[in-house]
């Protein structure tokens, strides 16, 4: 028989809050309050941890209280890995549930609702055993499963972290010998499913990039996820030859060179989705540092209007693509997002009467119906070979991944007025920069100036998480700014970090966007090789609007914070 909550003499959460001098009644009648208003009903708990009266932890303990069960912090050495698959994980994942350990027949279960009755008789059916609950917060039992393979037999990463010594395996991981000791290091099972477990926990998490980075005596792993790096594990330093050995045999690199840079690729399925992998190993002081980009499909292709633009800066880009010839600039820093604006690009214009071609270093994403062509620069096949060769197969569209030398420059331009419309990036702060990189890479002024169409800069910023937002007071000097850039803030936003947002506050990114568009009194200037500052002025006068303002338009809009504007956007 499984322990349901019990409910019987049971005081209300808000209740036991009041008694414990967590909130008061003042404060219990504004949660029931916009309970009541709130477009989906929610629980009384999550109002009071929406608005900020209490933490995650202390209303769960209420409710422990509340339905006399126990209340646990979850951590992976609570949990026998055994236990996990007793439960399928879609069904684990879907309840926010964790199963903990089963003792003498009978299933201990953290849960997140105690209320609900029907989910304890679920689970005890599901298990065929009695079931006990304990109350935990749904922060610790997401952490604690991503802890565990992801696969149906579970194992405990604190069993693979633990001392080399204690795993059985040989107590020196960091000497490989020779080729052959190498590849069986690499292929150990422990080694194996850590990093299967990196690279799950990297897509599961959203970030882009995974880092392995040997230090004196340390090994660190750090994933950058919307933007921002952050600290993951810390691996026995020992396992370091056996973690990039493995990863070298994945991406199908040469694992007795561990003196030279390599990169190498590697394609898998994650959760039915099938995930791309850029490999860079670089030798260091101390071992070899990996770097994973993780290209997920699921993300490669989004619509132009789902970048963030402005209605107006949307609708003048938009026609702006659509010109049958000419040169259009996305320009940014790296992991700015120009890449996929550039897919967005040929999503919007692509179709069956025009010949869509792209240059890539490597080729991102497969877009359907589009000739993409990738530059091997180890045979000589180099971004300007290609272009060469691509001008005669008769393209409408070409792209180019990125505009790197003076040869390209100049075949790019000879192709936008030769009656080819042609799609590129360059590495630019803002969009009269990439003006004059263009003429510093040797293209004549008068040819930039006929070439043209349009150039847009763009970074990506992080975005307040919607589960956690809350508004708050600007200060002075934030006020002042936002007046000097024609942004009038009554009030600014941030988020509190809750669970759904790994208690950072911040969730997701979206774009900033700064464009170009050169009238005829700019072309004038540029053919006649106008300063960069006199570039810069004219097309202010001509109503453009900085990525700074852009940037500040969003605070106001309660989109994202100043601090992370001018995060990005500083220098």
């Amino acid at each position: 028989m499984s322990q349901a909550p019990t409910t019987q003499h049971a005081k209300p959460v808000g209740e036991i809050l009041v008694e414990q001098k967590l909130i008061s009644r003042e404060q219990i009648a504004e949660a029931l309050k916009a309970q009541k208003q709130s477009a989906h009903r929610k629980l009384l708990g999550e109002v009071i941890i929406e608005l900020g009266f209490c933490t995650e932890a202390q209303v769960v303990e209420a409710l422990a209280d509340a339905y006399r069960i126990p209340f646990a912090r979850i951590t992976p050495n609570l949990v026998d890995p055994r236990i996990i698959k007793t439960l399928p994980r879609e069904f684990i994942e879907n309840n926010h549930i964790l199963p903990l350990f089963n003792v003498d027949n009978v299933l201990t279960v953290a849960v997140t609702e105690p209320s609900n009755v029907f989910l304890v008789e679920e689970i005890a059916q599901m298990a065929g055993c009695p079931v006990q609950i304990v109350a935990a917060m749904k922060p610790d039992i997401e952490s604690t499963l991503q802890r565990y393979q992801p696969e149906a037999e579970g194992f405990a990463l604190e069993d693979i972290l633990k001392d080399p010594g204690d795993t059985g395996q040989s107590a020196d991981l960091g000497t490989v010998i020779d080729t052959a000791g190498a590849e069986t290091l690499g292929e150990e099972s422990p080694v194996v499913q850590l990093v299967n477990h990196l690279i799950f926990s990297a897509v599961r998490e959203g970030a882009s990039d995974v880092h392995i980075e040997p230090g004196d005596k340390s090994l660190r792993v750090r994933y950058r996820i919307d933007g921002v790096l952050s600290e993951k594990l810390h691996p026995p330093y020992q396992m370091q030859p056996a973690i990039v050995s493995r990863i070298k045999i994945m991406a199908s690199l040469d694992i007795s060179e561990r003196r030279l840079p390599q990169d190498g690729a590697i394609s898998m399925t994650v959760e039915g989705n099938r995930v791309d992998l850029r490999v860079s190993t670089l030798p260091n002081k101390f071992g070899e540092k990996v770097v994973i980009r993780v290209i997920d499909t699921r993300n490669a292709l989004v619509s132009l209007d789902q970048l963030g633009m402005s209605e107006s800066l949307y609708e003048a880009f938009h026609h702006e693509v659509r010109k049958p010839h000419g040169i259009i600039l996305v320009t940014g820093p790296t992991g700015s997002g120009k890449s996929t604006t550039l897919y967005a690009v040929l999503n919007e214009i692509n179709s069956k009467s025009v010949n869509i071609c792209t240059v890539e270093d490597p080729v991102e994403f497969q877009v359907p119906e589009v000739n993409q062509f990738q530059v091997n620069e180890k045979i000589g096949l180099s971004f300007a070979g290609v272009l060469r060769s691509l001008l005669r197969q008769d393209p409408d569209v070409i792209m180019l991944g990125e505009v790197r030398d003076a040869e390209t420059a100049r075949i790019a331009v000879q192709a936008a007025l030769t009656g080819h419309l042609v799609l590129s990036t360059l590495h630019t702060n803002d969009s009269p920069s990439a003006i004059t990189r263009l003429h510093n890479l040797g293209v004549e002024s008068y040819l930039i100036s006929a070439s043209l169409v349009a150039i847009l800069a763009q970074r990506l910023i992080r975005s307040i998480c919607p589960h956690c937002k809350r508004a708050v007071e600007p200060a002075p000097s934030l006020l002042r700014t936002a007046e000097r850039l024609g942004v009038k803030l009554e009030q600014v936003f941030q988020g509190r970090g809750c669970s759904e947002c790994h208690q950072l506050g911040m969730k997701g990114r979206i774009g900033i966007y700064e464009l170009l568009v050169p009238d005829d009194e700019l072309r004038d200037a540029i053919a006649s090789g106008a300063s960069l500052g006199t570039i810069r002025s004219k097309a202010k006068s001509m109503g453009m609007k900085s990525i700074l303002e852009a940037g500040f338009e969003k605070v106001r809009q309660g989109v994202t914070t100043p601090a992370e504007v001018l995060r990005v956007t500083a220098g």
